[in-house]
Formats: C-alpha cells, structure tokens, sequence
C-alpha cells in the first residue's frame, strides 16, 4: 500500500484535483454495487421500463418504500471523509458522483456535483412539482398501511443498489401520484435511457477543466456518463489516477493505476503531507 500511496502522492502533490466517484467509494457504507467483482447479477432500472410498465412501476415503489430507509441511514466511511479533509486543504477542488445517496455531502464536502441526482427528492414528470422522499414515504404509508410490518415480519429485506430492496410480492402496493396535478412520480434520479441535465454536466465539466488531476475512485467507468470526464482531462493532458476494485473502461487513460478499495486508500492518501495546491 505504502508503494501505492506514494505513486498517487507524486501525482496529486501541488495539483487541483477534480474528483470523480462511483458506487464503488459507497460500498463500505453498506450500500452495494453492480459491477464490482464480488457483486450478485443485478439489473438496473431503466427509464423505459418505470415509465412504460405499471407492474414495474408498482414493484419498485414497493421495493423502494422499503429501500430509501436504508440509503437515508447511511453514513460516511473513510474514503468519503478523506475527500471532505482534502477539499478543506485545497487540494480537492471539488467531487463530482454518480452516486445517489449524499454521503459526499454528510461527509462534509461542500462542491459537489450530483451528477445522477440524489434518493431524497422525488418529482412529478407531468409538472414537475418536487416532494421530498420523507413526504412521499408518508403518504405511501398511509395508502399501505401494515405493509413495512409485514414484509420485516415475513421475509426481512436485503438492499440493492439505488434506494431500492429486493421485495417478492409486491401485487397489492398502492402507489401514489402527483397531488398538485395527479401525474407520475419518479424519484429525482437519472436512470438508465434518460439523459443528465445540461447544467449538470456542466457543472461537472467546468470542474475538470479548473483542475489540474482528475482522481477516479470506485467507479468501472462503464458509462458514458462518467467516461466523458475522465476523456476530457486525458485529452486536455491532465494526469488521471483510478482507484478501483477491478478494471474500467478508463484505465488506458490512466497514468496511475490502484487495485484496491477506496477506503483505505484515501484515507491514506489524506494521511500523506500532500501539499495544497496554490
């Protein structure tokens, strides 16, 4: 690890970094992955589906009635606190995620770009009035009533990825619609076959165009979502480092490559006299 660290360290040291994150920095939190190497086949929601199929629709509302409790009562690891003492050393310039369960922000990081939106907000698609997800899971509550009970008391629930929890009978979840004008609700999340909002990607961009490093941690990069990032640097001639658990799309960009978890080294790396960038 120390050979590790030393590599990342002659990288960052002097340098503005940009920070890009994936479910990868998230899982010691305890909340899972789709891609790492040890993660279970899952398949993640598309946007076609949820707006296009009432059962999967109804299915996972039920599922994430349950689900959204245990992203909400997540806390940061290690790896998320080190980027948060980073930024306040003006080493990190700011942290852009595809992760949706606001750990950057309880960590402590305070230019965060939520590049994928986040679980606590949900919004009509018809007219695009905003509740947030404790005012949704109210009045779920009240349409469902005994159904949190029954499924801990039959089955327990075992968390997926994004807020959600596997749940086998869902036939009987009522879901709730929009109470301004009665439209679909969608959780303020960009799914898969939906595009990021501009000003998002943005945002993102004007991030890794102000540094002068781009850190990839825990994320395979499968995306293009998050490839472009690390795209822009490589061909602005940026240095790009990934820490990651297995390969990524992004790896022949890489000038340092870490096989490891993003907790330790991280936490690691904040450990390190880096010096902050000027």
């Amino acid at each position: 690890m120390d050979d590790v660290i030393d590599e990342l360290h002659s990288l960052l040291a002097g340098r503005r970094v940009a920070v890009l994150t994936g479910a990868g920095l998230s899982t010691d939190s305890g909340i899972p992955d789709y891609r790492s190497p040890t993660s279970p086949p899952r398949n993640p929601m598309t946007f076609q589906q949820f707006v296009g199929d009432p059962v999967f629709r109804r299915r996972y509302w039920a599922r994430n009635h349950i689900g959204w409790r245990h992203m909400d009562a997540a806390r940061p690891n290690d790896g998320h606190r080190a980027l948060a003492a980073l930024e306040r050393r003006g080493t990190v310039l700011g942290v852009i995620t595809q992760n949706v369960d606001l750990l950057h922000t309880k960590a402590g990081s305070r230019r965060v770009v939520d590049l994928h939106g986040t679980y606590a907000q949900v919004r009509c698609l018809a007219c695009d009035h905003r509740i947030s997800r404790f005012t949704l899971s109210e009045l779920l509550t009240a349409a469902n009533p005994g159904f949190l009970e029954h499924v801990h008391a039959t089955t327990g629930s075992e968390v997926a990825p994004d807020a959600d929890a596997v749940v086998e009978n869902t036939d009987d979840f009522r879901i709730v619609d929009c109470v301004r004008c009665g439209g679909m609700l969608k959780p303020d999340i960009v799914y898969f076959g939906e595009f990021v909002p501009r000003d998002r990607v943005e945002r993102a961009y004007a991030l890794v165009d102000e540094a002068d490093a781009l850190l990839v941690a825990g994320s395979s990069l499968t995306v293009q979502s998050g490839l472009r990032f690390v795209r822009r640097a490589a061909a602005d001639g940026k240095p790009v480092a990934i820490v990651n658990r297995g390969r990524t799309r992004g790896d022949r960009f890489a000038d340092v490559r870490v096989e490891a978890g993003c907790s330790e080294t991280l936490a690691a790396l904040a450990a390190a006299p880096l010096q902050a960038a000027s």
